[in-house]
């Protein structure tokens, strides 16, 4: 395994936080259940940036996830079942860790090739495995609500870590949902337009090209709104006043 310096650490934004993430992850070595760290501290790992954070994001694979609330359970801590979905919690007082195991709109699920291409990092006086820059920039992509959008994440890693990417296996991630990766990648281009060889050609071609060949055919009969799928709240009266299907589901369909 690869194992890399981390460019830098968030900043903690409760006292006592890094003795309780020592422990909890001292504890998760002990009981050989595999995890990944990624969230702020991978995002600070490969860019360098240090912001504050309240938390640590624990990703595991959802075989694994009642293995490790249990096991926490059992060492005195509160556990949360957040959403069954995707996400639970580690507690002790004020401080918590998020178990996360998939996104919250389902597209993406954490499995073996996660385990198979971390990195190792030197954090809280321990080694361990974080995830790579291409399943980081895949846990992000969808986060895009009206009170948090991940893009400038996306955007830094991109530009930071573009060596360490695997362009063809973050487009198999993203292939029933390539608009979302193009919308990055042109957003990233446009941040940066001295850094626009950070994307590959061949990836641009690709994508630029399945919109063209979309363009060709008829619009949709169903009238659906994906939008749901980056945030259920602010793309809610789509579903509920507009006649536009969830991400599941029938909607209205179109009258030209």
């Amino acid at each position: 395994m690869r194992e890399i310096v981390a460019k830098a650490e968030p900043e903690l934004s409760q006292p006592g936080a890094a003795a309780f993430y020592e422990e909890a992850l001292a504890e998760l070595h002990a009981a050989s259940i595999p995890f990944l760290l990624a969230g702020t501290y991978a995002v600070s790992a490969y860019t360098g940036i240090t912001r504050e954070t309240k938390d640590l994001d624990v990703f595991c694979k959802a075989s694994d996830f009642p293995r490790i609330l249990g096991h926490f359970k059992n060492r005195g801590f509160d556990i949360v079942v957040e959403d069954e979905r995707w996400l639970g919690k580690v507690i002790r007082g004020d401080l918590f860790f998020d178990v996360i195991f998939a996104s919250a709109n389902g597209t993406m699920p954490v499995g073996d090739a996660w385990f198979e291409h971390a990195r190792q990092v030197e954090l809280f006086g321990q080694k361990l495995k974080i995830v790579s820059p291409t399943e980081l920039i895949w846990s992000k992509c969808f986060i895009q609500l009206r009170h948090r959008y991940d893009g400038p994440d996306i955007a830094h890693v991109i530009l930071k870590a573009r060596d360490d990417i695997d362009w063809s296996r973050l487009l198999k991630y993203m292939e029933l949902h390539w608009e979302v990766l193009l919308a990055h990648l042109v957003n990233f281009r446009w941040c940066y337009p001295t850094e626009r060889d950070a994307i590959p050609d061949w990836l641009l071609d690709e994508l630029l090209g399945r919109m063209a060949r979309q363009r060709e055919l008829p619009r949709p009969q169903m009238k659906v709104c994906r939008g749901r799928m980056f945030s259920r709240v602010d793309y809610a009266i789509d579903v509920a006043e507009w006649g536009f299907a969830d991400v599941g589901g029938e909607g209205d369909w179109r009258n030209d």
